[in-house]
């Protein structure tokens, strides 16, 4: 009978507990609806902010004793993020992307560009196709023959035969719907120009298929320098094996010896009396390539970048010195003026998935081979083929030795995207 009661004691006192419980929530609610008191979320907050206050004050002295017995510098903020990073390991990947003054396209030929590009150069074109001038203008600026024989060396041969790298590191592809990863491990945006998650969609970047569709018994592949007197740093002015063509004939050998690729070298020059001017010139004799061969899907412009001298962009791959390489893509749109009605590009969206792929893939396979993909503002000549590529390989503070190297991880890299 005890036992009885002292249950039917304890049922009692839970009923009245969730009774009062109940009847404070029903209050409460009805004094926020009247405007006259905290409504349930703003207890929550409240609650929240308790915790927050208690667990600052018992991590802080422990940081603070941290600090002192290790006499570390860091600021409170970059001690808290280091052991974000610890506890979450995903953010390796983050590590800060280092980032150079580069001259790619001096601002001279950014505006040449444009003003070149823009209504006049439509007029240019069809005044060219009327007078016949298009065949003329391919054949090269200086005279120099459309293809051309380069010479490789048998230290340059080293590596054209063998298989392929293997993934390194498998970077997680839902990673890749974050902006800010994206952009902060994959991009870099130049100030003249902005992009949003729109571009660059993973969906789109990934869905567009770059696979060659065409056999090789006809050409596949263009390669071409808008900036052909490009050299390095032990290169001979005016030797074009030591120059950007040199390495693109390297490549070139590469991809068809030990890929099997149809490529098409030209090394025609567009720099020599005018390089502000060296897209415009380019463009007509691209188009024409293009024309003559329907069965190219795929077009490289080769270029070397410009850094500090004081700036070195190596890195090692297969115990090999190269220089970094680095994907570039002209949207088209610029901060100032937005989108660039008179310079459309019909193919950004493939142009943007191509260097993409290419990026990855780098990644991927040679973690440190690439640098950031850099954006600008206008087109730079992607505009006649979907699959258009800008290569920038190495610098002027690279050997011609360190370039030549770098087409070995670039000749797998386009084969893996172009047909795997």
């Amino acid at each position: 009978m005890i036992k009885r009661r002292k249950k039917t004691g304890k049922r009692l006192q839970c009923l009245l507990g969730a009774t009062c419980v109940l009847l404070v929530f029903v209050c409460y609610q009805n004094m926020s609806v009247l405007g006259k008191g905290p409504a349930i979320h703003q207890i929550g907050s409240y609650l929240q902010e308790k915790i927050a206050i208690s667990a600052w004050k018992n991590c802080m002295p422990a940081m603070l004793e941290q600090i002192e017995e290790k006499k570390d510098k860091r600021s409170m903020g970059e001690i808290f993020m280091a052991k974000v990073e610890t506890l979450f390991p995903i953010s390796e990947y983050t590590d800060e992307v280092e980032e150079y003054p580069t001259q790619i396209e001096s601002e001279l030929s950014y505006e040449a560009a444009s003003a070149a590009e823009g209504a006049e150069e439509c007029k240019m074109l069809e005044e060219n196709q009327r007078a016949g001038q298009i065949q003329e203008t391919a054949k090269g600026i200086a005279g120099t023959p459309v293809l051309q024989n380069v010479l490789v060396t048998p230290q340059q041969q080293e590596g054209v035969t063998g298989d392929t790298m293997q993934k390194v590191v498998e970077i997680p592809r839902e990673k890749l719907y974050d902006f800010d990863f994206l952009i902060h491990n994959f991009y870099q945006v130049d100030r003249t120009t902005t992009i949003d998650s729109s571009k660059l969609n993973p969906d789109v970047l990934l869905g567009k298929s770059m696979k060659l569709q065409g056999g090789s018994e006809s050409p596949q592949i263009l390669i071409y320098h808008t900036h052909s007197q490009e050299g390095y740093s032990d290169s001979t002015p005016g030797d074009a094996n030591a120059s950007v063509v040199g390495v693109g004939e390297y490549l070139t050998s590469l991809l068809r010896e030990k890929y099997g690729l149809n490529v098409i070298h030209h090394t025609g020059e567009y720099d020599v009396k005018d390089r502000d001017n060296a897209y415009s010139y380019a463009g007509p004799a691209l188009q024409q390539i293009l024309v003559e061969n329907p069965s190219i899907e795929v077009v490289i412009d080769l270029h070397r970048d410009g850094v500090a001298d004081t700036t070195r962009l190596v890195s090692e791959v297969n115990g090999k010195q190269m220089a970094q390489v680095m994907f570039f893509n002209g949207l088209s749109h610029t901060t100032k003026n937005g989108d660039l009605n008179n310079l459309p590009n019909p193919y950004l969206a493939d142009n943007l998935a191509f260097s993409f792929q290419m990026k990855l893939a780098a990644e991927e396979y040679y973690p440190g081979f690439t640098r950031g993909i850099y954006l600008k503002g206008y087109r730079y000549n992607l505009h006649y083929c979907p699959k258009s590529l800008l290569v920038e390989v190495g610098a002027q503070t690279n050997t011609l030795q360190e370039a030549m190297n770098a087409m070995e991880p670039l000749a797998d890299l386009l084969h893996k995207v172009l047909t795997e």
